[in-house]
């Protein structure tokens, strides 16, 4: 039940949880990471109507698109004076086939490029992009 104090009423993590119907915990939790703005009084948290209206006022953040492999070139690169092969590759299953190739892939790292920007998005070590996207 909440509390009122003259024209303020104060919400319990209880009164929240059988109002929302979400956890205690993840109701602690968002207390204590600011998400709701909130009070403890004592070993007690309070939260406002205002509090709570503002939470579900709060615009949400909106998902990155998926990147699709085909906005993508991908260059593999040596990076070390040993090897200073670059090759650029149009599909990530042609840069699987060429550092299969590689006798020391360790040798080698992949650029992912943005083909609309030509900014790099992405370097990864080779073999760390073969076991990323081999299976895919």
């Amino acid at each position: 039940m909440p509390k009122k104090i003259g024209s303020l009423t104060l919400y319990s993590v209880d009164d929240l949880h059988e109002m929302l119907g979400i956890s205690k915990l993840t109701i602690r939790n968002y207390l204590r990471e600011g998400k709701i703005r909130a009070r403890k009084l004592g070993v007690s948290w309070y939260v406002t109507e205002e509090a709570i209206r503002e939470y579900f006022d709060e615009p949400q953040p909106v998902p990155e698109p998926k990147r699709k492999k085909e906005d993508f070139r991908y260059i593999v690169q040596g990076i070390n004076d040993l090897v200073s092969e670059t090759e650029e590759c149009d599909t990530v299953e042609e840069v699987i086939e060429i550092l299969n190739e590689q006798a020391i892939i360790s040798l080698f790292q992949v650029q992912v490029v943005n083909r609309a920007t030509n900014e790099i998005v992405e370097i990864t070590k080779a073999r760390d992009f073969i076991e990323q996207y081999a299976n895919s």
